[in-house]
């Protein structure tokens, strides 16, 4: 009897690719200062933690545009504005323990480019997006598809 080769693909834990140092705000963080931060560290968005260490929002670079709206529509100085006038609370997240393939799927599904990964006890360990699971794929030996 021949011995057939299973084709079933070798799927690997998204804590192998997710972004483990974070940089995180809070809601109280004056919004100029991320806005410097997100240009400063070349990053979209960050996720907002309370003061518990619990994700409360997310604030990413659209966000922060409604800046500008606020100051040449509103005529309203942003210098005091903080982090909880423009985050907000529509994010995905995924649990550490997750393999590639359910972040891959999660992707396709919706919208979202990165998705927060937490711990069963839902605090935050890293996040992962679209170009993580490219980088995943590309990694993945041609014989495991």
């Amino acid at each position: 009897a021949v011995e057939e080769k299973s084709h079933k693909l070798k799927t690997v834990p998204c804590s192998k690719y997710m972004t483990k140092d974070l940089i995180t705000f809070k809601p109280e963080t004056p919004i100029n200062e991320v806005i410097q931060s997100l240009l400063d560290n070349r990053i979209s968005g960050a996720a907002v933690l309370d003061n518990k260490g619990m994700i409360c929002g997310v604030i990413d670079d659209k966000d922060c545009l409604n800046t500008l709206i606020d100051s040449a529509y509103h005529n309203q100085p942003t210098a005091k504005h903080q982090v909880a006038n423009y985050m907000t609370n529509v994010y995905k997240r995924i649990n550490v323990n997750s393999d590639i393939v359910d972040v891959a799927n999660m992707f396709i599904r919706s919208n979202f480019k990165r998705l927060l990964v937490v711990d069963d006890d839902v605090r935050l360990k890293g996040s992962i997006s679209r170009r993580d699971v490219l980088r995943a794929i590309r990694d993945m030996e041609s014989t495991a598809w």
